[in-house]
């Protein structure tokens, strides 16, 4: 297996290439769970996983409670099924708190005050409210909890989510609401430490796989120690190679290779084949580090992937009833890239139920 394999084995075992899934709820699992602080690019990032889906499609999924979204890990917003949020909260809220530690004492928050937080908030909640951000605002502020600040409203929210008492409501016009975790996902499993450890290792090297020990640790923020457990007890159930000095695994299920070479998607950005590695040398040659946006981070830009590889970005201007794509590429495509390149494009409009117009350029 060379590092273009690699790649390849990527796209299949994250099913942006090879078979979609049916409904939302199924890429989101088979993924553990999905980057999703941009929720109108992690819709796509499901829905390009999807057979002929649209962004409503997601949407109502969001809405009826089928995926959720609440922070997971490193810590950002991640979706996850309802059956996977109790026993990914019981490994990763912990290292999430630790995290953010520094942040609970520069705003004053403490473990007295997220308990008499979480208690208003569930109150407030109960029998089924779907409440948004200002009107939580205005609950706290009823029960002597100061909130206006924004980012101590962002923080005490954030520990009810580590805490298993919130998670996402469906949204009202374009405004999130939080409603409680029990009433929305009363059937989460429950895993011991152990079982939790071995199932998170199984199934991200599963889904994400070929993938290495180091990638387990940045991307599910475990430390070390608990890493390298969680794969000692999966292991039996993946395969290990060698590739140009690194050590990946990945399962025993993973389909052959096939030729992506003129094969063309567009990725959002934060997408699980992006954020998923800590090493993303298989995927993206840093020399092309200068054309992408200021940040000069491949994570923050939408991005064009030909035969595994990020060949350049792309950008989106929503009109009433199109899609404006300009994309810049970092080298020149040939004619059959192009055309790729074109049907990519039009899956996206159709996906957001718009026609597309498609501008690309070499940076």
């Amino acid at each position: 297996m060379t590092t273009l394999d690699v790649a390849h084995q990527r796209l299949l075992n994250q099913h942006i290439a090879g078979a979609p899934f049916e409904k939302p709820v199924d890429a989101v699992q088979w993924l553990v769970a999905v980057q999703a602080q941009d929720y109108a690019a992690a819709k796509w990032a499901v829905g390009l996983r999807l057979q002929c889906a649209t962004d409503d499609d997601i949407e109502q999924a969001f809405a009826a409670g089928a995926i959720l979204r609440t922070h997971l890990m490193r810590p950002t917003w991640h979706f996850v099924s309802p059956a996977d949020i109790r026993w990914l909260l019981a490994l990763t809220a912990p290292r999430v708190n630790t995290a953010n530690a520094y942040w609970y004492r520069k705003l004053e928050l403490d473990d007295a005050i997220f308990t008499r937080s979480n208690a208003v908030l569930a109150k407030a909640l109960e029998g089924g409210k779907q409440l948004t951000r200002p009107e939580l605002v205005s609950v706290l502020k009823l029960a002597g909890i100061a909130s206006d600040d924004l980012q101590r409203f962002i923080y005490i929210m954030m520990r009810a989510e580590l805490d298993g008492i919130v998670c996402s409501g469906a949204r009202r016009g374009k405004q999130f609401t939080y409603a409680l975790l029990d009433e929305r996902a009363p059937q989460a499993r429950i895993l011991d430490h152990e079982e939790a450890l071995a199932e998170f290792a199984r199934r991200y090297f599963t889904s994400h796989g070929p993938a290495t020990l180091q990638d387990f640790v940045w991307w599910s923020g475990l430390t070390v120690a608990d890493a390298r457990t969680s794969l000692e007890m999966a292991r039996s159930q993946l395969i290990v190679e060698v590739i140009d000095g690194q050590t990946y695994w990945f399962s025993l299920s993973t389909p052959p290779a096939k030729d992506l070479s003129q094969i063309v998607y567009l990725l959002p950005n934060f997408d699980e084949y992006i954020v998923g590695y800590t090493d993303r040398s298989a995927i993206f040659d840093v020399s092309h580090t200068k054309k992408l946006d200021p940040r000069g981070n491949v994570l923050f830009n939408h991005t064009i992937v030909l035969d595994g590889r990020v060949a350049g970005t792309w950008k989106r201007t929503l009109k009433k009833d199109a899609v404006i794509l300009t994309s810049s590429l970092f080298t020149e495509m040939n004619e059959a890239g192009i055309r790729a390149f074109a049907s990519s494009a039009n899956r996206y409009g159709a996906f957001l139920e718009r026609t597309v117009h498609a501008d690309i350029q070499v940076e």
